[in-house]
């Protein structure tokens, strides 16, 4: 994961998955890593330090959260504090533990501030195939789930806004419009991407997993959770052109006027990379291919700017 924090231009986070978080300052890496957090970290397959957020208000408070696997393998956020320049171990606050011992796949792992201010975690699902537990369709599991928190609120707890999710891997939130993309890992068959207004947003979304998988039927024998909004995709592709999408950024910046306004996105496997253009949460046009790939994508970041980055694991 990449991240560049709005009150610093010419800085970008990277976050490596054993449990380190690099700086990058005016396009050279830094000797001194920003936060080294190895000893609570279980790294490997889908498991590790999975992302980075920083408060809203950092340039003044100085506090970020990141999203890990323990060594138990249980998905947690903590928050901690910087001086500054590192991060402080000694400062770290946990917000929150899900049990995922049982598998090691589907942790989710974006951590995110939204428009309202709020934190919002995507969780997966629990792993395994076919979410043998029934945990995204289920509103009394923090599993499959979008969730957010007032970390500004002493006492505030966690809330669900989003649910019957398989793996949201990346999320985000378009700059100028506040509407939010989902990237859906799927199961066998298809990727999806979903959109929500802001208005849309402001009630419980039911994304479909385990019911559905895209637009199709999982399992015909389950009928949705009839809480909240059922919500279909505004765009899958097939396993045919990949396997995993990692979900990107609609694009905000300059150095590319062509590209303002497209959400990019691509797969894992592939290394296919697509645009669109979406208004009021809706597919506007077709989704470009675009002419170039890239091997391994894992993730997405935007900078200060609001320029775009993309992440392989190849290096």
């Amino acid at each position: 994961y990449v991240i560049g924090p709005k009150s610093e231009p010419g800085k970008l986070y990277v976050v490596e998955q054993p449990g380190v978080i690099r700086v990058i300052v005016n396009g050279k890496l830094r000797a001194q890593p920003f936060l080294d957090i190895r000893s609570r970290v279980t790294s490997g397959g889908e498991q590790g330090l999975l992302s980075v957020a920083f408060h809203p208000n950092y340039k003044k408070n100085h506090r970020f959260f990141v999203y890990f696997n323990d060594k138990t393998g249980d998905v947690r956020v903590f928050e901690f504090r910087s001086n500054g320049t590192v991060g402080l171990p000694n400062t770290a606050r946990s917000l929150l533990r899900v049990n995922h011992r049982e598998f090691s796949n589907h942790n989710g792992g974006q951590l995110q501030f939204g428009p309202d201010g709020r934190l919002y975690a995507g969780t997966g699902d629990g792993g395994s195939g076919g979410d043998p537990h029934n945990h995204s369709q289920n509103l009394s599991s923090r599993l499959g789930k979008l969730m957010r928190l007032n970390v500004d609120k002493r006492g505030a707890k966690w809330q669900i806004v989003g649910y019957g999710l398989r793996n949201p891997w990346r999320f985000s939130w378009d700059r100028a419009t506040r509407d939010l993309y989902i990237g859906d890992v799927g199961q066998g068959n298809w990727e999806e991407v979903d959109a929500r207004t802001p208005a849309q947003q402001r009630g419980l979304n039911n994304y479909g997993w385990r019911v559905y998988e895209g637009r199709s039927r999982y399992d015909r024998g389950q009928q949705p959770n009839p809480r909240g909004t059922l919500v279909f995709p505004i765009v899958t592709y097939s396993h045919s052109e990949g396997c995993s999408i990692t979900g990107g950024y609609v694009y905000r910046g300059k150095a590319v006027p062509s590209a303002r306004g497209r959400y990019f996105y691509g797969d894992y496997c592939s290394g296919t990379i697509w645009s669109l253009r979406a208004v009021k949460g809706k597919l506007v046009g077709s989704v470009r291919r675009e002419p170039f790939k890239i091997e391994g994508l894992s993730s997405w970041g935007q900078d200060a700017a609001g320029e775009l980055y993309a992440v392989s694991l190849n290096g």
